[in-house]
């Protein structure tokens, strides 16, 4: 099977099992990371078919759509080897995803890892990043905003500090930093104006 089929079905998987989904790690979530990080490839010298598959799985297991626990290893090796991708690409590509995550705090160690994890946090912050973050935030029960608590996870808003403004400095690519710039500002601009029209 070449390289293109892979992606293709990868693609086609993607789509049937994350369509539907609510939390703001759907389907298209995971298209816009394959478009953000094919768009950093064109800066960065990297093996685009592992990024691209590395994009497109990086989901399946995510531990906030399986009650806390990851199953990253455990569900992208079983759908990979169903369409008889070699271990040694699998393994490259849990090695990737395994770094992607903002929670578990892993740095890249390949320019995949970093062009993935920049792919993927760029999704999160500007205008899309807003909407996915009230998105998720009410798909778990959390309230809009507590003026009186700013602890961790007390609020979406308390989200933009948690995490959403940390992003900007955390991205590893050129082209990843100058698009974070400006998204950043957006939600920075977006922060202002809900404050105005809640205190």
């Amino acid at each position: 099977m070449d390289k293109q089929e892979i992606l293709t079905l990868t693609q086609a998987y993607i789509k049937k099992t994350f369509l539907d989904e609510g939390t703001g790690h759907d389907y298209f979530h995971i298209e816009r990371v394959v478009v953000n990080a094919k768009k950093i490839l064109e800066t960065e010298n990297a093996d685009s078919f592992l990024v691209e598959l590395a994009a497109w799985t990086h989901d399946i297991g995510d531990y906030k759509l399986h009650d806390g626990v990851d199953k990253s290893e455990e569900l992208i090796t079983a759908f990979l080897q169903s369409i008889q991708v070699e271990n040694d690409t699998i393994n490259k590509v849990l090695e990737i995803v395994s770094q992607v995550s903002f929670s578990k705090g892993n740095t890249p160690t390949t320019i995949e890892a970093k062009i993935v994890q920049d792919a993927d946090r760029l999704d999160a912050i500007g205008a899309v990043g807003i909407a996915r973050c009230f998105a998720y935030g009410g798909s778990v029960g959390n309230i809009l905003y507590n003026p009186y608590d700013n602890s961790k996870d007390a609020s979406s808003v308390q989200h933009f500090y948690d995490k959403l403004f940390k992003l900007k400095d955390l991205m590893n690519t050129e082209t990843a930093k100058q698009i974070a710039e400006s998204r950043n500002k957006y939600m920075e601009n977006f922060i202002e104006e809900f404050y105005s029209e809640v205190r």
